[in-house]
């Protein structure tokens, strides 16, 4: 035990990947400030060894982490930053790609899309306005105007491509696209989820002990 009063700074990390019967340390769940004679021991102390009852999601509470350090240096000042608590996903074997059910998917999606298109062209009366576009620039009647209906199919790819900012790996430039805002803003609506029931449960537990 250290005298005098320790200063020590805790910052979480939001969210780490863990192995079933891994043993989680201080130094894997967050970034530690500390004397540098104490930061070696504070780094390795064990906090949770992930077990089969833990299913997929592990949460490790600031309070846990305070509450182990305190047991080894009881007159430290602890200050936490950032997150109050760190989501552990616990990793499984990983599962190989099936080609067919790949397919399957990507031919599904892919009809799904294109009858999407097809049905919002229908109730607009898409080709329709073609036609009154095609008559009131050439003077001609056209049921079929291709010269505007190609472009016209070519820029809906085009305008997908921009609007999605990429184009299968490449990017364009920084800006997340709409699609990626979506899927952060479900990741983080899904730690929120996970996090408070979680801690729900081992509430639960801890009273039923």
């Amino acid at each position: 035990m250290e005298s005098g009063t320790i200063t020590i700074y805790i910052r979480l990390r939001h969210k780490i990947s863990g192995v079933l019967h891994e043993t989680l340390t201080l130094d894997r769940l967050a970034q530690v400030i500390a004397p540098e004679k104490i930061k070696s021991h504070i780094d390795k102390m064990v906090i949770h060894q992930i077990k089969q009852e833990d299913n997929s999601y592990v949460v490790i509470d600031a309070m846990d982490i305070i509450r182990r350090i305190y047991q080894h240096y009881p007159n430290s000042d602890i200050q936490t930053v950032g997150p109050s608590q760190t989501i552990v996903v616990v990793s499984t074997k990983p599962k190989k790609a099936r080609l067919i059910l790949f397919a399957l998917v990507w031919i599904l999606l892919f009809i799904g899309a294109g009858l999407t298109i097809m049905n919002f062209h229908e109730d607009v009366a898409m080709q329709e306005v073609h036609q009154k576009i095609y008559t009131m620039v050439t003077g001609k009647v056209d049921f079929k105007p291709l010269i505007l209906q190609i472009p016209y199919s070519i820029g809906i790819g085009i305008g997908m491509i921009l609007f999605f900012n990429h184009i299968f790996k490449k990017r364009f430039n920084e800006e997340p696209s709409p699609l990626e805002v979506e899927m952060f803003n479900y990741e983080q609506d899904l730690d929120r989820y996970i996090a408070f029931h979680e801690k729900e449960k081992n509430e639960v537990g801890n009273h039923r002990d």
